[in-house]
């Protein structure tokens, strides 16, 4: 019998190499859809005491009941790593400084910033003060991660991403979960960076220049130190820097004002748009308490959401919680630093950073009195004047045992007393209960600075008075319960009077979106959920209602083209409505971005990088210039006809370019659009896995209560990650959006499952008690 020479004729038929891709295909897909986590069944964990129900919903919601909080929390943490494993690895990594042992080279310098900002230093000194029973908590939570990684781990299912970086979860501390807790008080910031750059300004910039760029210009100008080696551009232009547009939205309206007769809240937090979404939806049912909403990756509880009896939301205060010092430097022992006349010893942190690949880095932080060097962690720096960094966050505090203090809170009184533990980041809490109580705190550890403009730039970190004078005591944070009003809204604005005793912050947002979202509340007496939802997705653009009308007038006509006059005209026409199917909106946003452009050309990229609140100092000149007063940038920029006139043009002909030359054609959703980008895409082929073929077109903008900002080239990258409902005349189920879904896997059902959502502004229900769903029982061993 003849013997066929298969892989001969394969190989000369081409047949071969498309089996061998259809077998590497289905190999593949086969492996991929096996790490897929199991949800439902029985899975046996043996630090169980008792059995524990884990129901997922048909959003991915799971529902977990257990019979204890130590049972309760080690589920939790069991599941959050179903979902979000590869996310919880990343993240604690990214906040300990630890990328670069798992993703190589390409990341050292961030590693770098983060040991020298400390923030797992301060998780470490945070732990050391928790109560038994929060350490028992966060010990359950770390317990179900690592049962999850073991089971993964041993069944060869741990997600793909893992395999393909070539690395494997490490086991799960309790100081994990504290340090993303910390990082997140890095992400919502506290001002440093503003402080450099004006330190630069006020030492570089003319001086009438400075004055306008910086948040507030007393009238007897601050001590500015000069005589320093610093070199602000260089030492920073590679700091991990937050990002500028985090905020939030929120408001809560008495019963006095709703159709329920009862409270009703929004809240939606505006951060980073990718995915995951930052933020993981729960429901949690333990022995003494229900409680229900969102919380990060890696973190045990409930941060923001309901109960059976109150509910809550946060935006940013934005305090000025960090303070840059000028430290002088032994020119005979670089590891002494000045301080009221004697050289004092600094602390030293051997911070060894492994890198994949790559030879181990020998790199040692420096601490003074007044906190970390930050501006060393660049070659060739550790000689002359540094920069330390002051930051309540990196004091020991106590945020997670807030939040399981106020997941079991029953009214305003025990909810206020939870938050005493919450000191940072400092959060605008708006708070109602089921009794009918609204309230307000602008909660968190805020400086006592004796001179507000102090807080401006960096101090002298040699002498006593530039220290900070205590902080601001807990009953005297401001404060508001059941408001005549009959509401309350913060939106990151400005929150005390001129009258408040003490300073809270230089750097507050735009109030756009806070004026919007008074103008609605008071245009109704008779809210309720469905009014509230079309308020979160509300696009009205109050900047461009403020400034369109002089922008137009200033603008030189008698030069423009025809295409460019058409262009103009469709502005005198529009409504003010950032909607994706408008072409103003696209319109106005470049002109504006040209504008800065023109006014700030000559400030250099690694500081204009530090210029954080830029946009509000624009809208402080464009005003100055509106009511007839000089402007030192608009004049040195050529004039307001001059400025605003090119940045027009310059704004057409990049519009024409791209679109077309019929203005009344174009939209906002041509560029505005969002894909919910996920971090391993820029790897290669990963793209077509973990990213939309098709980006949507999304309404909104920085400005609008639809909060929705976007990079140089359109892509939505910040906005509101969740957006929640909630009356409280039925405490048993809210409205919720986390775009853009619950699990980081591209193959589950649940990966972007609320993407269209999110878009579209479609809610779902999440009821409080157990419902229906994919049932998954957690059994302890026999």
């Amino acid at each position: 019998m003849k013997t066929w020479n298969w892989k001969k004729i394969f190989g000369r038929t081409g047949i071969g190499l498309i089996v061998l891709l259809f077998a590497l295909a289905l190999f593949v897909f086969i492996y991929v859809q096996r790490t897929l986590p199991n949800t439902d069944g029985e899975i046996i964990l043996e630090a169980l005491s008792e059995e524990v129900t884990v129901t997922r919903d048909e959003n991915g919601v799971p529902h977990i009941e257990a019979e204890s909080a130590e049972d309760l929390y080690m589920a939790q943490g069991f599941v959050q790593a179903q979902d979000r494993l590869l996310q919880m690895e990343l993240s604690r990594r990214q906040a300990s400084g630890e990328l670069s042992e798992m993703i190589g080279p390409a990341t050292v310098e961030q590693d770098k910033f983060f040991r020298a900002l400390g923030l797992r230093r301060a998780a470490e000194a945070s732990l050391e003060e928790y109560s038994e029973e929060g350490r028992a908590a966060l010990q359950a939570f770390a317990e179900g991660v690592n049962a999850y990684i073991d089971k993964a781990d041993r069944e060869n299912r741990l997600p793909p991403a893992f395999a393909l970086l070539g690395a494997k979860p490490e086991p799960w501390t309790p100081v994990d979960s504290l340090t993303i807790g910390k990082f997140m008080a890095h992400d919502l910031g506290g001002h440093w960076e503003r402080q450099a750059f004006q330190y630069y300004a006020m030492n570089n910039f003319p001086e009438a220049k400075a004055e306008e760029v910086l948040a507030h210009y007393p009238e007897d100008k601050p001590k500015v130190i000069e005589d320093t080696t610093l070199d602000i551009a260089g030492d920073l232009k590679d700091a991990p820097l937050p990002h500028p547009f985090n905020g939030s939205n929120n408001w809560v309206v008495s019963g006095e004002r709703t159709e329920s007769g009862k409270p009703v809240l929004a809240d939606d937090p505006h951060l980073g748009i990718a995915t995951p979404s930052i933020w993981y939806q729960m429901q949690l049912n333990g022995p003494d308490h229900a409680v229900s909403g969102v919380i990060f990756a890696g973190v045990p509880g409930i941060i923001l959401g309901h109960n059976e009896d109150v509910a809550w939301g946060v935006t940013n205060v934005g305090p000025d919680v960090q303070q840059l010092y000028v430290e002088r430097r032994n020119p005979e022992n670089s590891e002494q630093f000045l301080y009221e006349g004697e050289w004092e010893n600094a602390v030293i942190h051997e911070e060894p950073i492994e890198v994949s690949g790559e030879e181990t880095i020998d790199y040692e932080v420096v601490e003074t009195r007044n906190g970390p060097i930050i501006n060393e962690f660049a070659e060739g720096a550790g000689e002359g004047d540094a920069l330390s960094l002051r930051w309540t966050a990196h004091d020991p505090s106590l945020e997670l045992e807030a939040v399981l203090e106020i997941n079991r809170a029953e009214d305003w009184a025990s909810f206020e007393q939870g938050l005493e533990k919450f000191h940072t980041p400092a959060q605008n809490f708006v708070f109602a209960s089921k009794d009918g109580t609204i309230a307000y705190k602008a909660n968190g550890k805020v400086p006592i600075y004796e001179d507000p403009e102090d807080s401006q730039f960096p101090l002298r970190g040699w002498e006593e008075e530039d220290q900070w004078n205590g902080f601001i005591p807990f009953d005297e944070l401001p404060r508001v319960v059941n408001p005549d009003k009959g509401w309350i809204a913060t939106a990151n604005n400005k929150i005390t009077t001129d009258d408040y005793p003490y300073h809270i912050s230089h750097n507050w947002a735009q109030p756009y979106r806070y004026e919007r979202i008074e103008e609605m509340l008071e245009q109704d007496d008779s809210i309720t959920v469905e009014d509230t939802k079309r308020m979160q997705m509300d696009v009205k653009n109050l900047q461009a209602k403020e400034f369109t009308s002089f922008l137009i007038g200033e603008v030189e006509a008698d030069e423009l083209t025809e295409g460019e006059t058409s262009a103009l005209k469709l502005m005198e026409e529009w409504s003010y409505e950032d909607d994706k199917a408008l072409p103003q909106p696209l319109i106005f946003h470049h002109w504006l971005d040209n504008i800065e452009q023109e006014l700030y050309q000559d400030i250099p990229e690694d500081i204009y990088q530090l210029f954080h609140g830029k946009e509000q100092t624009t809208d402080e000149i464009l005003r100055m210039v509106q009511n007839g007063q000089e402007s030192a940038w608009m004049k040195g920029a050529g004039g307001a006809a001059s400025v605003i006139t090119t940045a027009f043009r310059q704004a057409y002909d990049a519009l024409q370019e791209s679109y077309g030359s019929s203005p009344a054609e174009w939209s906002w959703g041509e560029y505005h659009q969002v894909e919910f980008t996920h971090p391993l895409s820029d790897i290669a082929f990963l793209d077509r896995f973990y990213n939309r073929k098709d980006p949507l077109p999304v309404s909104g903008s920085r400005v609008t209560v639809r909060a929705a900002g976007y990079d140089e080239t359109g892509k939505v990258n910040h906005g509101a990650s969740w957006r929640f409902a909630m009356d409280t005349s039925d405490m048993t189920r809210a409205e919720h959006i986390v775009g853009p879904g619950q699990s980081e896997r591209f193959n589950s059902k649940w990966y972007h499952s609320q993407y269209k959502d999110w878009v579209e502004g479609a809610y779902h229900e999440t009821g409080l008690l157990h419902g229906d769903g994919e049932e998954l029982l957690l059994l302890p061993e026999d």
